[in-house]
């Protein structure tokens, strides 16, 4: 089962174009996926005839200590995508002690009743895996994307097959981040993972002719002069590879 990381409608239809089976709309790439606009997460609905959708229900970057007024507002998000037809949504809170928050979790696991659930990359940043994933389980979560708690999937195998083991089938452990053509089949091979995440994007030169120099939409120094997008070419070749 692939899943390709979406950052907007153009990736999502190359997504589907290559191959996969489901994507995850995410806005705020640089930031580590935020929520997509209502707009974006509607054309996404549209194209994808194939392709499940699953939507990232993250309101800001930075950790995942929310608060009440932003697990509302994560609430609401599910909502949308409920009525827009969403497949599955992938969120997760933790407590400032980095341990799963499981009252803040039950909760939005309850406004997402009939769709599938994914818990992010907070869990990379839980204090004691084996027992997060012990509480993710308990919460009724369908799969957990993780790295390993390593900044790359590749650097993480060791613990990856240490909770496949753990999780025993009794929830899909899926790697990501860093995940690509040349890596996802050793991931597989030593971790017997059957669900990967990854972007598969390629950077587009801008059609502008003209750009102010002195002027940064965002961070200073930062690339604005190219488009990054899921290509059909790599997400089929990432494929590929775990089929050989």
């Amino acid at each position: 089962m692939v899943e390709v990381c979406a950052n907007g409608v153009e990736s999502c239809l190359a997504a589907q174009q290559g191959g996969a089976d489901r994507v995850e709309l995410c806005a705020g790439i640089p930031e580590g996926g935020t929520t997509p606009s209502y707009g974006e997460i509607k054309v996404a609905r549209r194209v994808l005839t194939t392709t499940r959708l699953h939507v990232i229900i993250r309101p800001r970057g930075g950790d995942f200590l929310y608060s009440d007024l932003e697990v509302e507002r994560m609430a609401a998000d599910i909502a949308v995508c409920r009525d827009l037809g969403v497949d599955g949504v992938v969120f997760g809170c933790l407590k400032a002690d980095g341990t799963i928050d499981v009252e803040k979790n039950r909760y939005l696991m309850e406004c997402s009743q009939g769709m599938s659930v994914t818990m992010h990359r907070a869990f990379d940043r839980a204090a004691d895996p084996e027992q997060a994933l012990e509480q993710i389980i308990a919460l009724g979560f369908n799969r957990i994307l993780t790295s390993g708690q390593q900044p790359k999937a590749i650097q993480g195998v060791d613990l990856l097959a240490r909770l496949n083991r753990q999780a025993a089938g009794r929830i899909i452990l899926m790697a990501g981040s860093g995940v690509t053509e040349q890596n996802i089949k050793e991931i597989r091979d030593v971790t017997g993972l059957n669900e990967f995440h990854f972007s598969g994007r390629e950077s587009v030169p801008s059609a502008m002719q003209y750009v102010n120099p002195n002027l940064y939409m965002g961070r200073p120094g930062a690339n604005e002069a190219s488009l990054d997008y899921t290509t059909s070419r790599r997400v089929a070749a990432t494929i590929a590879q775990l089929l050989d």
